[in-house]
């Protein structure tokens, strides 16, 4: 497609999901000349994509949603305890034409390749309807979680019947009355299959890895809640910005060890009650994570859940995870009680690995061909790495970013990378480990305080640009914490890149999340920057 007219420009935003759109909105707020750019055809990132059926956030409709906009924060309905898909793209294209941001937003739109220019300091972007933009600030913002990921499996191509990935969610499908298969019980696994159980025929789960889920606690809020939150938003902010977490549930400095033993079985069986993944995990024990005995008495107790609720015991067993805890929080709303449905069922890949896809559906190691109508993949996403797989950005001295990543993702703060000057990314790998809502908000404050301070040194040499020393630096740390973490030697977690066969381990989030980041990231701001050059 040959090239348009280059469109000069101050900032270009790449993405319009919940960074992209902040990003947007506090540059044009400071005045800036800024365009952002969309592969989608209407704002939401990848809560535009991510439509299979159940599809629900697991942070609390009252923290889901942006802390700038007070007045939404209080006005904005929201009826239930959490938001679903739909509930959530209706609110992030409100807050969209809200503040007049279409205007600068262009869809059907995915950039191909930027490339520094050193003599002009100003990035050229290329894009896939030929559009053409020089902008001196480049910000991504399509998500950590945005590339999907289908595992390799023999004759995956052979199959008949009806192939689906969760995060390429086709429109109008209907799935009552077939016969489904569902690989993979992520979050998104467990929300789907929660979801699809009562209307299709039949609904296999084809397990590898059983993961531990709590209820979510999914409601009505009443009148008199939405009242009392709406009356407490400054407070409960403040506690946000304080937390590690970022999920307005309280964090415990205790340790289970600090509980008698009479104790725990009860302080479980509250939270259990209570609902939440994030505060199961984080509001009584504070060492689930780090602990080795208090992650085995937690996953003993939501084992025994499990054998309560589930009937079959084949079943039942085939649920209960061998491995550690806390990989991901997850909850759901009835999952664990759908395999109770004679209609479902569960085939433990454990015993019984798959051997290939075949046109009827899925053989076993057993011989067993289960057919299928409908084959779903919820096999998670390429995370960090896979977001840029198809982009080329080419930064100083022609250095290539898939070069710098050759090793593994790496930033300084998650936010910048040396030799990328004037690029920032909202959801870089080693960015805080925190409820995503509240990571967009301030890693694109602080992206503007980088801004600023680039275009203090005046135009066009206004360029800021991470140190190495401080890019390995920060690595170093995040490693560091990271070994606190139980789960560093969990196989197949996304969390540390080995989710995807023979990409290298990494660390990619800073695991002491939203206040320790918040405490580095002011320090270096009143320092004067001191790790860019």
């Amino acid at each position: 497609m040959p090239a348009r007219t280059e469109q000069v420009i101050d900032a270009l935003v790449v993405g319009a999901g919940f960074g992209g759109i902040y990003q947007t909105y506090a540059l044009k707020r400071d005045g800036y000349n800024v365009r952002c750019v969309e592969r989608a055809p209407t704002a939401g990132g990848v809560w535009y994509w991510n439509r299979y059926p159940g599809a629900m956030s697991d942070t609390e409709s009252f923290l889901y949603r942006y802390s700038w906009d007070k007045e939404s924060l209080q006005t904005y309905p929201w009826p239930n305890r959490y938001v679903t898909q739909p509930e959530i793209l209706k609110y992030l294209n409100f807050i969209v034409d809200k503040h007049e941001l279409r205007e600068h937003m262009q869809f059907n739109t995915a950039m191909e390749t930027a490339t520094w220019n050193e003599e002009r300091k100003v990035w050229r972007i290329t894009c896939d309807t030929g559009d053409v933009f020089i902008a001196r600030f480049l910000i991504t913002a399509m998500g950590g979680l945005s590339q999907a990921h289908f595992p390799n499996i023999q004759g995956i191509n052979s199959f008949k019947g009806r192939l689906i990935h969760t995060q390429e969610w086709p429109d109008g499908i209907d799935l009552t009355g077939l016969n489904v298969g569902v690989i993979g019980s992520g979050s998104t696994g467990v929300q789907l299959m929660t979801a699809i159980a009562p209307k299709v025929k039949n609904l296999i789960s084809f397990q590898r890895t059983p993961q531990h889920s709590v209820p979510s606690g999914q409601r009505p809020v009443s009148e008199a809640e939405r009242k009392a939150i709406n009356e407490s938003y400054d407070e409960i902010y403040k506690g946000v910005w304080n937390s590690v977490a970022g999920f307005g549930v309280n964090e415990s400095d205790r340790p289970m060890s600090s509980y008698p033993p009479e104790e725990r079985r009860k302080v479980f069986e509250f939270l259990w009650e209570q609902g939440n993944a994030f505060r199961f995990n984080l509001s009584k024990f504070n060492d689930i994570g780090t602990n080795l005995e208090t992650n085995r008495e937690t996953c003993k107790f939501i084992n025994e859940k499990i054998d309560q609720i589930v009937k079959d015991p084949r079943k039942a067993n085939a649920l209960k995870p061998t491995g550690l805890y806390n990989r991901r929080p997850l909850c759901d709303s009835g999952y664990y009680q759908i395999f109770n449905r004679d209609n479902v069922d569960i085939i433990n890949l454990r015993d019984t690995p798959i051997d290939s896809i075949v046109p009827e559906g899925i053989r076993t190691s057993d011989g067993k061909i289960h057919e299928l109508d409908v084959l779903i993949f919820a096999t998670g996403f390429d995370a960090i790495e896979g977001t840029f797989a198809n982009i080329t950005i080419q930064g100083r001295d022609g250095k290539l970013m898939s070069d710098h990543w050759k090793n593994g993702p790496r930033s300084y703060l998650g936010v910048t990378m040396t030799g990328f000057p004037n690029m920032f990314m909202i959801f870089g790998p080693q960015g805080p480990m925190s409820n995503g809502a509240t990571v967009v908000e301030v890693e694109g404050n602080f992206i503007m305080k980088l801004i600023k301070q680039a275009e203090s040194r005046g135009i066009p040499s206004g360029t800021i640009e991470a140190l190495a020393e401080s890019e390995e630096k920060w690595r170093e740390i995040c490693d560091k914490e990271a070994d606190t973490s139980i789960l560093k030697d969990a196989p197949s977690s996304w969390l540390f890149g080995t989710n995807v066969p023979g990409r290298k381990p990494v660390v990619t989030f800073y695991f002491p999340g939203l206040k320790g980041w918040l405490a580095i990231t002011k320090e270096e701001a009143d320092r004067g920057f001191p790790s860019y050059t």
